[in-house]
């Protein structure tokens, strides 16, 4: 995501590199290089201009502290725009009322379906909510049946009505199926088209002056680039959406969508999806996404998405399981899941600053566990629980049973003993450092 840009804005900011301060000469070939990366990031042109003429005015005959080089304050700069273009700050989605009503807009492929479920499952799992999912697109086939197959992964419900092919009469049902049910949350997915017509229009502004939605979010394929900004419009002029969900934001998009967007219509982005995953849904950063352009990473995110999966009790028994030395291979297996959960792991290794320009040409593939996993799925119970009795008998079975080199089997074991120690070492500060993490996702 974004890989390009970043790499061009890179180079815009060792031009003016070396220079004591910031002027008209050395600034005007940087601010080029800008506006061009941001073009070829789809982004129009009006706005790249404008964006540009923005960073120039604030950065001609600025003052260049000692500490800092010309290149990091154009860095900062163009930092501090990325946000304000973007959004400023995150804006929580409306889920007030009882029920509350989220209505999903959008055209037809933009993963309005699979948002749905996915928001339904953010709702369950992070803000505690009971959730009704309502089928409302009576139009394609495989809709309804989608919405079930996703539903029923997160055990949620999904209301429908099977000879019913009038979607504001749905809609209006399921909500008082969910007044009657003690529902928290009706979220109202809805028919799109592959492109904007009159009919679609008119159906879901039916829609949300019957329903009265607390929330009404327009969602977006990021992959169509310039073209999301302009359907994106022509959606808020019809029904005056409260925000925007960009889809697909992991797939070969130059991002010209993310970054121009809410400056069209002036609404905020509320969501990113990235993957297919049901817990792939992020609330929308404008500054960490302006940290990740610019190749700062995203430690805040990253903790954040830690702290998900560990509580303070596990972090305390496994301390004391390290301090002991009874750090085993369940331990060893349990936070390698535990990390495959956080993500992808090319984004989470990206989220790291600095670490992820370095590894831009490298690829992380998602099973890269997959043979620690055998190996450890081969040992017996009490192998994995006493490590120290594995020997050269027990090593060349573990090897058979995983389908591994007997190599891979010492690699491992070998590794495994260097993180022990190097854990046991540690452990006297492992609370003291969740607490850090703690404070570091405050500030």
């Amino acid at each position: 995501m974004f890989e390009n840009l970043s790499e061009r804005l890179d180079k815009a900011f060792k031009i003016i590199k070396g220079k004591d301060r910031i002027t008209d000469i050395n600034i005007s070939e940087s601010i080029k290089q800008v506006r061009k990366a941001l073009i070829d990031a789809d982004v129009s042109y009006p706005i790249a201009k404008e964006f540009c003429d923005n960073v120039k005015k604030k950065a001609l005959g600025s003052n260049v502290l000692t500490a800092v080089e010309p290149g990091q304050m154009m860095i900062k700069m163009v930092h501090d725009e990325l946000i304000s273009l973007m959004g400023e700050t995150e804006s929580e989605i409306n889920i007030k009322g009882q029920p509350a009503i989220v209505l999903i807009s959008g055209l037809q492929g933009s993963g309005k379906t699979t948002f749905s479920a996915k928001l339904a499952s953010y709702l369950k799992t992070k803000k505690n909510k009971n959730v009704l999912l309502v089928a409302g697109d009576v139009y394609r086939p495989a809709a309804i049946n989608q919405l079930q197959v996703l539903a029923s992964q997160i055990n949620v419900e999904v209301y429908t009505e099977q000879n019913n092919t009038d979607p504001v009469n749905i809609s209006v049902n399921a909500i008082k199926y969910a007044k009657q049910n003690n529902i928290n949350v009706v979220i109202i997915d809805t028919a799109g088209r592959l492109a904007v017509d009159e009919q679609m229009m008119n159906e879901i502004a039916n829609i949300k002056q019957t329903v009265s939605p607390t929330e009404t979010l327009f969602v977006v394929d990021s992959m169509t680039g310039q073209d999301a900004v302009n359907t994106a419009k022509a959606f808020h002029d019809k029904i005056n959406y409260d925000g925007v969900v960009l889809t697909k934001l992991d797939g070969d998009t130059r991002g010209g969508a993310a970054l121009t967007i809410r400056h069209v219509v002036t609404k905020p982005i509320k969501f990113v999806s990235i993957g297919e995953k049901l817990d792939a849904l992020d609330v929308f950063h404008p500054d960490r996404m302006a940290n990740r352009i610019l190749g700062m990473g995203d430690i805040v995110s990253l903790v954040e998405k830690a702290q998900e999966q560990y509580d303070e009790d596990q972090v305390r028994k496994l301390s004391k399981k390290i301090h002991n030395n009874n750090f085993d291979f369940n331990d060893f297996l349990t936070q390698i899941h535990q990390i495959k959960k956080m993500g992808n792991l090319k984004d989470l290794v990206g989220m790291i600053p600095g670490v992820g320009k370095m590894m831009k040409d490298i690829d992380i593939k998602d099973d890269a566990f997959k043979g620690i996993e055998s190996i450890i799925g081969s040992m017996t119970p009490q192998e994995r629980e006493n490590p120290s009795i594995i020997d050269a008998s027990r090593k060349n079975r573990i090897a058979r049973g995983s389908g591994n080199k007997l190599e891979e089997v010492n690699k491992l074991i070998k590794q495994f003993e260097q993180t022990r120690k190097m854990m046991r070492s540690m452990s006297n500060g492992g609370l003291k450092n969740l607490k850090n993490l703690k404070n570091i996702k405050r500030r």
